[in-house]
């Protein structure tokens, strides 16, 4: 059954146009709140239409752990279907510019710059992944940089499952986020 439009008496506040990241409780301290979702719980697009238009940048990074015998095959370049990070490397910049197709409220956006980089760590039989989007945009670029992550690592598990079906995917995260109105974001 179709959703009967929110009435403008019970909309979201904006301003300018754009969703309101914050309010005030009644403390007078700023409460969050989603930001996808109206007043009467419908999802929309967030409008950027007001936002400036700025560089963005965000850092990614996951890690997909096996055995030390599958790692092996990754270093030495002897999986029988290739380059096993060199086509994930290929899947993490493709997955970044189609990550508005993936994600459904996400801005499609014209990504500057993909940068994707692996660390083989043979102690913990582990690849590890990090993942650079840029733009210049009014929107971030943190949903880029996560999805292309996601999906780098998801092909490396595609090319090896025939040899370890038990490998781990962890640990998807944003690092770092540059550029906009909430400025800049380190993870701890």
């Amino acid at each position: 059954m179709p959703r009967k439009p929110t009435p403008p008496s019970q909309q979201a506040p904006t301003n300018g146009g754009r969703a309101l990241r914050t309010s005030r409780a009644s403390s007078g301290t700023p409460e969050k709140h989603f930001t996808h979702f109206d007043a009467g719980g419908a999802a929309h697009m967030v409008d950027v239409g007001g936002k400036s238009q700025t560089r963005r940048v965000a850092r990614a990074r996951g890690r997909i752990v096996m055995q030390p015998a599958t790692h092996a095959m990754i270093r030495d370049r002897g999986a029988s279907k290739g380059d096993v990070l060199g086509v994930a490397r290929i899947a993490a910049i493709q997955a970044a510019k189609r990550t508005s197709d993936l994600v459904p409220l996400c801005h499609p956006l014209p990504l500057t710059r993909v940068a994707v980089d692996f660390v083989l760590d043979d102690e913990a039989s582990a690849v590890d992944i990090e993942v650079t989007a840029e733009t210049l945009g009014r929107t971030g670029v943190e949903m880029e940089a996560l999805t292309g992550a996601a999906i780098g690592l998801l092909t490396v598990y595609d090319m090896c499952k025939a040899v370890d079906r038990g490998m781990r995917i962890e640990a998807v995260r944003l690092v770092e986020k540059l550029g906009g109105k909430s400025g800049h974001y380190e993870a701890a």
